[in-house]
């Protein structure tokens, strides 16, 4: 794998010709499997993100017997999880939908998956606060439905989000990194992974990992460091734990500021005092939520093309995914 500076942007250099996979509820692709028929086709995720993403369609409801139309499902209170009921003939469909999903996961984890994307609200496929009911019909809480239980259950680092989630600007850029920074793992693992390997993958997404979270890249240090001390094994899967539980955290303006302010410190003797003030002033912006996180970094990958800063120059960071997405023009 080519992780050498080159005019090619920094994610592309460590992707080769594998797919990105997410699983997907397949009626936000357009099929017609939902319960009156219809569909609910997102074009953000059919015309956008399908530019990049290949997906894997999955519909539980049609998989576990249920027809097109069919009768509506609903969760219903039950012990130790909501019960998936059908109201109108009462029948119980906790159990095989549950049978199906062990199995339908393991199916998919054997694809190994970048990510999943799931219908918001559904019985069987919404991510959290699926409304759950009374056995009178009145609804009283909220939970996740069936099928998504279990894959969050089983699949614990997988990148997971619901349609109506990525509406909102932080919680897309935070999944699709992710999902980005998962396949960049498993092309790695996939080319075989080696202790060298694994340091040039952690060296280049230090910057990256400290914008989540500080601690859990000091952690993710400290495991790279015990190479030698410890069985490859035990090495690359605490790696690859640890990797996923930093990524799921919020990378805050407070901490993305900290990461620009540290990555200019390699300018230093490149920036001249005008411009040095001109990227601590957007720098500050950004902090004071005046500007979007795209103007501070456009800045610094100026400067780092200019200057051909070399460490600078191999940090994901600047570049986890493709700009046409535009992730960073709105956070």
């Amino acid at each position: 794998m080519n992780t050498t500076s080159s005019t090619e942007p920094s994610w592309r250099r460590w992707h080769d010709d594998e797919p990105i996979q997410l699983g997907i509820s397949s009626c936000l692709l357009g099929a017609k499997v939902r319960f009156d028929g219809g569909h609910k086709r997102d074009r953000y995720l059919t015309d956008v993100l399908g530019e990049w993403f290949k997906w894997v369609a999955v519909c539980p409801e049609l998989d576990i017997g249920l027809g097109i139309p069919r009768p509506t499902i609903r969760l219903v209170q039950g012990e130790p999880h909501p019960r998936l009921v059908e109201p109108k003939s009462g029948e119980d469909l906790t159990e095989r939908m549950e049978v199906y999903s062990e199995k339908k996961v393991d199916e998919l984890m054997a694809k190994d998956l970048d990510g999943y994307i799931l219908k918001r609200a559904s019985p069987s496929c919404g991510m959290e606060r699926v409304k759950v009911y009374t056995e009178a019909g009145m609804p009283v809480t909220n939970d996740a439905g069936v099928f998504a239980r279990i894959l969050k259950e089983k699949w614990p680092t997988l990148p997971i989000e619901e349609e109506g989630r990525l509406n909102d600007a932080h919680l897309r850029v935070r999944f699709i990194e992710h999902v980005f920074c998962r396949h960049r793992w498993r092309t790695l693992v996939r080319r075989g992974l080696s202790r060298r390997s694994l340091i040039a993958f952690h060296t280049a997404h230090k910057l990256l990992l400290r914008a989540h979270n500080e601690a859990g890249y000091r952690r993710l240090g400290k495991i790279v460091a015990s190479a030698g001390t410890i069985s490859d094994e035990e090495l690359f899967s605490s790696y690859e734990d640890e990797f996923h539980r930093v990524l799921m955290t919020w990378a805050t303006r407070k901490r993305h500021a900290n990461v620009l302010y540290h990555a200019i410190g390699y300018l230093k003797r490149a920036l001249d005092p005008s411009e040095k003030q001109e990227i601590v002033a957007l720098i500050e912006d950004y902090r004071n939520e005046l500007v979007p996180l795209i103007v501070p970094i456009t800045l610094l990958r100026h400067h780092v093309a200019k200057h051909g800063v070399g460490y600078l120059q191999g940090q994901l960071y600047l570049e986890p995914h493709p700009s046409e997405l535009m992730l960073i023009n709105r956070v």
